[in-house]
């Protein structure tokens, strides 16, 4: 059964937060069990605003239900997947963060990773123990779809044979095929220059951009791994002013330095369009980039989205924002809001579970059909995606994020 917050007790130890309600009757004052939901994000670094959003989005999720579902009383702890030497996810701190759910008997439910590359270390070692994944970020194709990632993927990730992760985020096969449509009906792009960080997510929507370019007759004139860690890319720039490109695509994120390669762009004189996926979409983007490197007579800067922006919500969507705007006094980033669906939906596979041990969740997960959440009403597929399929195109303006249109298409929930 569901049960509303009536009051919330929070705890704060570490990285951790314990979350536990007040009695709205005697059933629920004194819960027999206690069942634990942990996440892995990277709160370490630049990622931080983005990722504190996104637990914030799960506390809210867990609070609604008064952290008590049917009978059970849920504990959260956020686990930080970072570490201080990278300023990003570590694969050592991501593999440690999965064994130590996978050895804490209370724990059904890991919500994470933020980023692909993480969660390819998580994802085979929770699989063979049953422990189910929600990602609430992760769009790399491959680690759901088979023949649109490395050979052995997905099935490297399921040594036990069963799909055991989910993820309520459209794919990079959505996505980097709407940013290559956006570059060559909006922008009017006939040739494009294509940089990505190597790393699983931003190389795999660079492929995606580039297989898509060349099947639509856009030119790619150039495609490049940088060095992430570089303090500069001058020559990458002078390389790229010679191909003379219509737009500058580059698959990565804030924290693989996107907003130095946009600078040092600007400062070379590269005044095209600069075209970038979600892992940009973070107001630590802006910041980094600076206010004279996104503007339109710069060439202007124009980042794809897998859903909508928090102000383009509806429904319970734009309940949940307001509700977050009202408990943590600002608009929630891009990526809260997966965060809450990813614990709502945790949260009902939990209830709907006859049996509350992992196996039993796992199976109640991956039944989710017309779910009907802040992102609208979707469904899992057999791969662990979601049938959500609606992205958006957005644009900075006067320091800030703004809206330019819908692209992708919502599917229908099956």
């Amino acid at each position: 059964m569901i049960r509303r917050t009536a009051s919330i007790v929070a705890a704060l130890t570490g990285a951790a937060f314990l979350l536990a309600a007040a009695p709205l009757n005697h059933a629920q004052d004194t819960p027999s069990k206690t069942l634990k939901i942990v996440s892995s994000l990277p709160q370490t670094g630049s990622a931080n605003a983005q990722t504190t959003s996104i637990v914030n989005g799960i506390k809210m999720a867990i609070e609604e239900r008064g952290a008590v579902v049917d009978g059970f009383k849920i504990e959260f702890e956020a686990m930080d997947d970072a570490s201080p030497q990278k300023g990003n996810w570590d694969g050592q701190i991501e593999s440690a963060n999965a064994k130590r759910a996978i050895a804490d008997p209370a724990v059904v439910g890991y919500i994470g990773t933020y980023n692909s590359g993480a969660a390819k270390i998580s994802m085979p070692l929770l699989n063979k123990a049953g422990v189910v994944m929600v990602s609430p970020g992760n769009t790399a194709a491959g680690l759901t779809k088979p023949g649109l990632g490395e050979p052995n993927e997905p099935a490297v990730y399921r040594p036990s044979g069963k799909v055991s992760y989910f993820r309520v985020v459209p794919a990079d096969d959505i996505q980097g095929a709407v940013a290559c449509e956006f570059c060559r009906e909006d922008l009017k792009a006939k040739k494009v220059f294509i940089l990505h960080d190597r790393e699983l997510y931003g190389k795999g929507i660079a492929d995606v951009f580039k297989k898509t370019a060349e099947s639509t007759g856009v030119q790619v004139v150039g495609f490049e791994g940088i060095d992430a860690k570089a303090s500069n890319y001058r020559s990458l720039v002078t390389k790229i002013r010679a191909a003379a490109p219509d737009a500058v695509f580059f698959g990565g994120t804030t924290q693989t330095n996107a907003a130095q390669v946009l600078k040092d762009l600007r400062a070379g004189g590269c005044k095209v369009p600069f075209v970038s996926p979600d892992g940009t979409f973070e107001k630590a983007f802006i910041e980094a980039a600076g206010k004279d490197s996104v503007t339109k007579d710069q060439g202007g800067v124009y980042i794809t989205f897998g859903g909508v922006p928090s102000e383009m919500l509806t429904g319970i969507g734009a309940q949940f924002v307001k509700n977050y705007q009202k408990k943590y006094g600002e608009i929630p980033e891009a990526y809260a809001v997966y965060g809450y669906e990813a614990g709502c939906v945790l949260l009902d596979a939990i209830d709907r579970a006859e049996t509350k041990d992992r196996a039993a969740i796992i199976a109640a997960v991956a039944a989710t059909k017309n779910f009907n959440g802040a992102l609208g009403t979707w469904s899992f597929d057999e791969n662990g995606d979601t049938s959500i399929r609606t992205m958006s195109i957005n644009t900075i303006e006067d320091g800030a994020f703004k809206f330019v249109r819908t692209a992708g298409g919502a599917a229908k929930a099956k």
